[in-house]
Parts: structure tokens; C-alpha cells; sequence
């Protein structure tokens, strides 16, 4: 088996830049615009990963150019004084939540020869929920061209004897950054570790307990992406050149599923476009009640039952249902994080929002191990605020 966990060549812009450097994942505030437009705001004419990430609220545009404009941006960056280099290196974060909870973590790049994104998958990293293959070429189309990776990935461990975490020391580490994050993204900072401190860390990876040794908890979909990236370099050049090519690894952020700072919550669907009294017919007419899931529209609350249909989840049951629907009838599924902003959504006319609960996060691995992978958008890892910021880079390629 190869090892699981390494450290990178790894890439951080100078202090002066950070501020404005370090946005948040691709995939948040997909359903409000205000939200990306203070972003470009904060980010123009300044060096950011806002101009070389793709936001999902813009996927439905032309992106040809736009994934042009990113890799001669890229190339830029990579040209000019913007970074300090960090050879071999892992990061050590802490990051302080707009809660004020710390979530500690390590930055380092992942071996995708151990990473399987498939249904069924044993393989010792795995997917967590249903990679939808649909949403994989996309993002391969972003990645294949470009000259730098940066992460919004963050992969679970089952860490609770601290095997890994409780052997840090930062003591004497030097600061790779430490800055306050714009839109409420909180405060983080970001201690490097290397070599022989790096080596025994990775090390410690092997020897988590269980079969299922690193989940994918955010980025599903950009690691699978990833890993189809390196699979078409691999068929090209052979497996022995492939071996230690540097996208045989993605970088990404570990953080131990019992730390206390991390929250699961549920992330709620909202349907665009639809009658919300029709819709509710649609699933009331499904004679279940398994699940009893609330629902806010234009003037109403209240709750509806539906049947389980062999998920073990309200939010598999539910989707499964919604994407029946949406075919047959027309509209837009969306995925939103906090229930203030389901409900506000789910208010507006021609729009219904279903509210969902979540499991206990100690469930996740056993979950996974009895049941494969779990319905897409089964959790979130926080709030849409606290999710993983763009702001390492490493070259592949």
C-alpha cells in the first residue's frame, strides 16, 4: 500500500499580499451573488485565488475563457515575486472560526495511487458521499491546463487518541502566515513543519485504525478530478514515469474528525422555478413516512413525510425524490448552508425549501465502512463562512 500523507514543495504569497489572497471554496454562496461580487471588489487589481478559481456560481456561463484567463494567470504568478517557498514542507493550522472555536489541521499532499472516489471503493481513502461523475469533467477541464494546484479540500481522520495531532509541536516552527480572512472567514495562521518532524508525521498516516483512514469530508469532487487528471497523465507516459509525477498527489488540508471545533450541519435543499403546492402533492402522493422533513415556501411552513426508498438518510430519500420531480416538471436544485438562509430562500416566490437534520459526526467512518458512501450533500464540515480558504499552492506541472 502506498504511503497515504506527504509533504509538498509548497507555495505562499508574502505577508502583504495574503489579506486579499485567500478566498473561499469554489462551491459556497452558489445562490447569492451579493456574496461574489464584494469578493471581486476586496480582489481587483491585487493578487488573489479569486482569479485563478473557478466560483460555481458561474459554471452555468462561458468558462472557456475565464479557464483560460486562470492558467496565464497562473503562469504569472508563478513568474513574478509573489511567493515564499516552502520545500518538503507540511502546514500546521489553526484556524479561528467567526464562533471563536479553533480547528486545528495539516496541510500536506495525498497519494491519489490510495484514493478510490468510486462506489463500493475499499481503497484506505475514500469518498464519503456519491461523487456525481457528471460534475467530474468540469473541474478536470479546470485542472488539466493548469500550472498550480490550490486545495479547498479537507479529509477527515479518526485522530481521537491523537495519534497524530497530539505530537505537534509548534514551538519552534516558523509563522508561514498568520491574517485575518475576508467576509467573516476568521482569523488563521499557519506554522511550517519539516524535514524530519514532516517524515514522522506522514508516517503516523499508515497506522490509523481501520480500514478507512482518510475520508474525504469537502472537495469530493475536486479530488476525484484530481485523481482523473493523473489517471489520463498515467495512460500517456506509463505507470513507472507516472510514479513520481507530481500530480500523482493533491494537496489538501487533514483535520481530525473529533476535534471539537468541527460541526457537521446539514445542508438544505432549496428548489428554484417550481409550484411549491404541486411539488408537495408530488411527495405527499408517495405514501411515506419514514422521514418528516420541514419545508418553508412563499407564505407557508409546515412539515411533509416521506418514504425512505432504501436510504438509510433523510437527504438521500428526499433527493432522490426532488430529482424525479425536477426531471418531470422543470426547475433548479440548489444546496444551501444555515437555516436562516434556506428559509429566506425558500420564502421568495416560486421557491420551496426542504430543512434537514444531521447525523452525529462520530457515525461518519462507521457509516461509510457499513453503507459505502453516503447520499451527496449528506453534511457540511460548519457553516458556509468556515470552510477551507484558498491559500496554498504547489506546481503540477
Amino acid at each position: 500500500m502506498p504511503s497515504l500523507f506527504h509533504p509538498a514543495d509548497l507555495l505562499i504569497p508574502h505577508n502583504e499580499y495574503l489579506p486579499a489572497w485567500s478566498v473561499v471554496a469554489c462551491d459556497q454562496f452558489t445562490s447569492e451573488p451579493d456574496y461574489w461580487q464584494a469578493v471581486e471588489a476586496i480582489t481587483t487589481d491585487k493578487p488573489s485565488t479569486y482569479h485563478i478559481t473557478l466560483p460555481e456560481i458561474y459554471l452555468s456561463q462561458q468558462t472557456d475563457e475565464r479557464i483560460a484567463a486562470i492558467n496565464n494567470t497562473m503562469l504569472t504568478y508563478q513568474n513574478s515575486d509573489l511567493f515564499c517557498e516552502f520545500p518538503a514542507s507540511l502546514i500546521y493550522v489553526e484556524r479561528r472560526l467567526a464562533s471563536g472555536a479553533v480547528r486545528k489541521g495539516l496541510v500536506g499532499a495525498v497519494d491519489l495511487e490510495a484514493y478510490d472516489y468510486h462506489a463500493g471503493s475499499i481503497s484506505p481513502i475514500r469518498a464519503t458521499e456519491q461523487t456525481v461523475l457528471s460534475r467530474v469533467p468540469p473541474r478536470v477541464h479546470i485542472r488539466e491546463n493548469a500550472s498550480l494546484e490550490l486545495p479547498h479540500i479537507m479529509l477527515l481522520i479518526n485522530d481521537s487518541d491523537r495519534a497524530i495531532f497530539g505530537t505537534i509541536d509548534k514551538g519552534n516552527a516558523e509563522v508561514a502566515y498568520d491574517f485575518e480572512l475576508m467576509q467573516n472567514g476568521g482569523h488563521i495562521t499557519g506554522y511550517v513543519l519539516s524535514g524530519k518532524t514532516a517524515q514522522d508525521l506522514c508516517g503516523l498516516f499508515d497506522n490509523l485504525p481501520g480500514s478507512l483512514k482518510i475520508a474525504v469530508g469537502d472537495g469530493n469532487h475536486s479530488l476525484a478530478a484530481a485523481k482523473a487528471c493523473f489517471e489520463a497523465i498515467k495512460a500517456e507516459i506509463g505507470a513507472e514515469a507516472a510514479a513520481t509525477h507530481p500530480a500523482r498527489y493533491a494537496l489538501a488540508e487533514v483535520v481530525d474528525i473529533s476535534d471539537d471545533s468541527l460541526k457537521f450541519e446539514p445542508i438544505h435543499r432549496t428548489v428554484f422555478g417550481v409550484d411549491s403546492a404541486k411539488l408537495l402533492a408530488f411527495l405527499r402522493e408517495q405514501n411515506g413516512n419514514d422521514f418528516v422533513i420541514p419545508y418553508v415556501c412563499a407564505g407557508e411552513t409546515g412539515k411533509v413525510a416521506i418514504p425512505a426508498n432504501g436510504n438509510s438518510l433523510a437527504c438521500g430519500a428526499l433527493q432522490l425524490l426532488l430529482d424525479r420531480y425536477v426531471a418531470e416538471n422543470g426547475g433548479e436544485i440548489d444546496y444551501i448552508h444555515g437555516d436562516d438562509t434556506a428559509a429566506q430562500l425558500g420564502s421568495q416566490a416560486g421557491n420551496i425549501s426542504f430543512l434537514l437534520q444531521v447525523f452525529e459526526k462520530v457515525e461518519l467512518f462507521s457509516i461509510v465502512d457499513r453503507d459505502g458512501t453516503l447520499p451527496r450533500k449528506a453534511f457540511s464540515m460548519g457553516h458556509a463562512e468556515d470552510k477551507r480558504y484558498y491559500l496554498e499552492c504547489r506546481k503540477i506541472r
